[in-house]
């Protein structure tokens, strides 16, 4: 079979509600010369029967052997293309030139992995609006200094994948630990902000402090010496809410979202500490990427136009 442009892996569990978008909209790339990958843990809704009628390829993983790494490896060894595209069920592309930004940096041969800016939906908690403008700012980098990345909406190099596979045994960010091996090997992680998609999150408050507390777990088995004091919690927690009222009676919204700023802010940094202890010191670069506000970034609301004409999704493909 011929080589495509990209594969583009898809993680599903229960997405019947979101993968028809997502599908619609990479259908809709500048990019045709694509090969779709869904890896399903098992969904009992309709997923994968809407999946099928997409030109979609299906991997099965059952919900017992399912981590993050796990069915990312079983995807991307279905894979034919040299660079091969992550998104979360959960997302879709905004513009039809999302796949084509985020090829771009792998003309860079030393580029193993890049990433693309995420914004929330209607459904989304105004603090996790903030979480994503913190962490996926309006100006992309293409040779970033940390491993921050994000699998939700990123890219990687094949190649390298093959000498290295993501960690199996992580309770999550693999996208992290990937990429800190990758830069250790020399190679670049690159940020793209106009590949940019919408990340769809509808949890419950203690689905929030389950990710968050998951990912300090993972985070703690990447960085063995690091750690994460309560007075850690109590200073990020402070300092965050403080800074979304800020955001939020610039918006006008404050007296509507001040209560679930606060627990929101809980869940996160209640969660992660949970998570980190017992571990060590946490590098202040990382604390800066991971939980503190960029005070240097533009006031809430300000926003980078572009001249591309968003995708217009009809409502079936919900």
């Amino acid at each position: 079979m011929s080589k495509p442009r990209c594969s583009i892996v898809i993680r599903a569990y229960n997405e019947e509600k979101h993968i028809g978008r997502l599908l619609s909209g990479i259908l809709q790339q500048t990019v045709q010369d694509v090969q779709i990958v869904l890896v399903d843990s098992g969904s009992t809704d309709a997923t994968v029967a809407i999946a099928s009628r997409f030109p979609v390829e299906v991997v099965h993983i059952r919900p017992q052997e399912f981590t993050f790494g796990r069915s990312l490896n079983m995807g991307i060894a279905r894979a034919r293309a040299d660079v091969v595209v992550m998104a979360s069920a959960h997302v879709y592309p905004v513009y039809p030139d999302w796949l084509e930004r985020l090829l771009e940096p792998f003309e860079d041969g030393q580029v193993a992995v890049a990433y693309g800016k995420q914004r929330g939906a209607a459904t989304t908690h105004y603090s996790e609006h903030q979480v994503f403008r913190r962490w996926f700012p309006d100006q992309s980098t293409l040779r970033q200094p940390h491993p921050f990345c994000n699998n939700a909406n990123a890219a990687i190099r094949r190649a390298l994948w093959e000498q290295h596979a993501y960690d199996e045994l992580l309770t999550g960010l693999e996208d992290l630990a990937w990429a800190r091996w990758a830069q250790s090997q020399g190679y670049g992680v690159a940020y793209v902000a106009e590949a940019e998609v919408i990340h769809v999150h509808q949890e419950t408050w203690r689905g929030i402090y389950n990710r968050y507390r998951r990912e300090g777990m993972a985070f703690k088995q990447i960085y063995p010496q690091e750690h994460f004091r309560f007075t850690d919690f109590v200073r990020l927690w402070v300092s965050n809410v403080w800074s979304d009222w800020r955001a939020a009676a610039s918006d006008g919204l404050l007296a509507k979202e001040w209560a679930n700023i606060v627990r929101f802010r809980l869940m996160q940094f209640w969660g992660t500490y949970q998570g980190y202890r017992q571990s060590g010191p946490l590098t202040w670069q990382l604390k800066q990427t991971f939980y503190y506000p960029n005070l240097n970034e533009p006031p809430n609301g300000q926003t980078v136009r572009r001249d591309v004409q968003p995708i217009q999704y009809k409502e079936g493909n919900e």
